[in-house]
C-alpha cells in the first residue's frame, strides 16, 4: 500500500506505522552516511596530501552546515510546506557523496561535505516534524522511534566504512549514494503522504490554524534556554564516552583497542534502548518528569564511574556495568526534550526540532575538540573525574513546567502561510 494513501492521524488517534518506519529508516539511512566521514577523513588525508589544519576545515564545513542551517531551514518549512524537501535534502546527500568520492583536491572536498552536511540539515527537522503528524497523538512514542533508526545508522556507518572503504580506493565511497537514492524513493513516497495531509487545510485562514502557545512569549524563551542547557550537559557528557571511552579503557585497564569496540557497543546498545524508551515513558507520565530524571538521574553513575577505576579486581566489569545505566538513563532524555520544544512553541515544530537537533550536533563536535584538548594537557582520567559532575545541570529541569496535554483538541497539521 502506498503512503500517500495512509492517514496519518484517524479519528482514533491510530499511529501511521508505516510513515513512521519510513522515517525511521530514512534516517537510519541518513546518519549512517554522515558518520561515514569520520572514517573517511584519514583516507582523504593520506590520498590528497592534506595537512591537519585542512583536514580540521573539512570537519568544520561539514558540522556547520549539518547544525546552524537546520533551525533556518525548520523555520521556512514552518511557513511554507514543502511536501518533497525531504527528497531534495537527500539528493543533496547523494550529490555530496559523487563529489567526495572523485574529488582530486582539496577545493572539491569543501563543497563536497558542505553538500553533505546540507542534506542532513534538511532532513532533521523536516523528518521530525513528519515524525509527529504521523504519531496519533502518541508523540513521545513517534520522536523516540524515529530517533533510534538515527542512533543505528550512526554505529553502522564506520563499520561498514571499515569494510568497504579501504586505503587508496576514495572511489568506494560512492557506492554509499545507493543508499541515499533508495532513500530518495522512499521520501518521494513520504512526500506525497504529506501533502495528502495538508491538502485539506484551508490556506485562505491560516489565523485560524495557528495552536498558541500554553504561556508567554518571554517564559516559552526562557524555558527553551534551559532545554539547551540540558542538551548542553547531555551531549557534553556523551562526548566522553562514544569518543574517548576506548582510551580511557587502553589506559586504565590496558584493554586492547578490539575489545575496547566491544565495551563501546555495549554502551551505544543501552543508548538505542534508553532512546526508544524515553519517548513512551513521557507520553504515559509526562515529559518534564523523563527529562528530570534522564539528566539528573545519571549523576550517581557518572560519579562513580572514575572511582570503579581506582579498584583493581574488578575496576574494568564495574565501568562496563556502569555504562549501561548511564546509556540508558542519559539517552532517554533526547526524544522527550524535543517533544516537550515542540509542545511549547506548537506553531514551529520545524524551527524547534531543527533548532535542537542543530545546536546538539553542533556541541558534541566542539565537547568532542575540547575534551582531546583536555586529555592532551591533564590525562584522560581527568576527563572523566570532571565529566562525572556535568550532569548536575539537570537541576534546571526544576523550572520546566509540566504541560498538560489536551487530547480532546486536535492539533492542526501545519501552518499554512500565504
Amino acid at each position: 500500500m502506498a503512503l500517500a494513501n495512509l492517514k496519518g492521524r484517524s479519528s482514533s488517534g491510530d499511529t501511521a506505522l508505516m510513515v513512521l518506519g519510513a522515517v525511521s529508516l530514512c534516517h537510519m539511512l541518513n546518519d549512517m552516511m554522515q558518520s561515514l566521514l569520520p572514517a573517511v577523513y584519514p583516507l582523504l588525508k593520506d590520498q590528497l596530501h592534506l595537512d591537519y589544519a585542512e583536514v580540521g576545515l573539512l570537519v568544520m564545513t561539514n558540522q556547520v552546515t549539518a547544525s546552524l542551517l537546520q533551525p533556518f531551514l525548520g523555520f521556512y518549512t514552518d511557513r511554507r510546506p514543502q511536501p518533497f524537501f525531504l527528497v531534495v535534502g537527500m539528493a543533496a546527500t547523494l550529490c555530496g557523496l559523487i563529489l567526495l568520492s572523485q574529488a582530486d583536491r582539496f577545493a572539491l572536498l569543501l563543497p563536497a561535505l558542505a553538500l553533505v552536511g546540507t542534506g542532513s540539515a534538511i532532513f532533521h527537522p523536516e523528518s521530525s516534524r513528519i515524525a509527529r503528524m504521523a504519531s496519533g497523538g502518541r508523540h513521545g512514542f513517534a520522536q523516540s522511534f524515529f530517533q533510534v533508526g538515527g542512533n543505528l545508522g550512526s554505529s553502522l556507518g564506520p563499520l561498514m566504512a571499515a569494510f568497504i572503504i579501504v586505503p587508496g580506493a576514495q572511489g568506494r565511497i560512492a557506492w554509499f549514494s545507493l543508499a541515499a537514492i533508495c532513500g530518495m524513493v522512499i521520501l518521494w513516497q513520504v512526500g506525497l503522504w504529506y501533502r495528502a495531509q495538508i491538502a485539506d487545510v484551508p490556506k485562505l485562514k491560516p489565523m485560524h490554524l495557528r495552536t498558541k502557545s500554553p504561556m508567554p512569549n518571554g517564559r516559552v524563551i526562557g524555558l527553551i534556554g534551559i532545554l539547551l542547557a540540558l542538551i548542553a550537559s547531555k551531549y557534553f557528557y556523551m562526548a566522553s564516552l562514544s569518543n574517548y571511552y576506548i582510551f580511557y579503557l587502553h589506559e586504565t585497564f590496558g584493554v586492547s583497542f578490539g575489545q575496547g569496540q566491544i565495551f563501546l557497543f555495549i554502551f551505544f546498545a543501552a543508548v538505542a534502548v534508553g532512546t526508544f524508551a524515553g519517548g513512551p515513558i513521557g507520553d504515559r507520565i509526562g515529559r518534564r518528569y523523563v527529562i528530570w530524571f534522564s539528566i539528573l538521574g545519571v549523576l550517581p553513575f557518572s560519579m562513580a564511574l572514575p572511582l570503579v577505576g581506582q579498584i583493581a579486581d574488578y575496576g574494568l566489569i564495574l565501568t562496563v556495568i556502569l555504562t549501561i545505566p548511564i546509556g540508558l538513563i542519559l539517552s532517554s532524555a533526547f526524544s522527550a526534550i524535543v517533544v516537550y520544544a515542540q509542545e511549547l512553541v506548537p506553531n514551529r515544530v520545524g524551527t524547534m526540532s531543527g533548532l535542537l537537533f542543530g545546536f546538539a550536533f553542533g556541541l558534541g563536535g566542539i565537547s568532542a575538540a575540547f575534551l582531546g584538548e583536555l586529555a592532551d594537557m591533564r590525562g584522560i582520567g581527568f576527563v572523566y573525574q570532571l565529566c562525572a559532575f556535568i550532569p548536575a545541570l539537570g537541576m534546571l529541569a526544576i523550572f520546566l513546567p509540566n504541560l498538560k496535554s489536551k487530547p480532546a483538541m486536535p492539533e492542526p497539521i501545519v501552518e499554512v502561510q500565504s
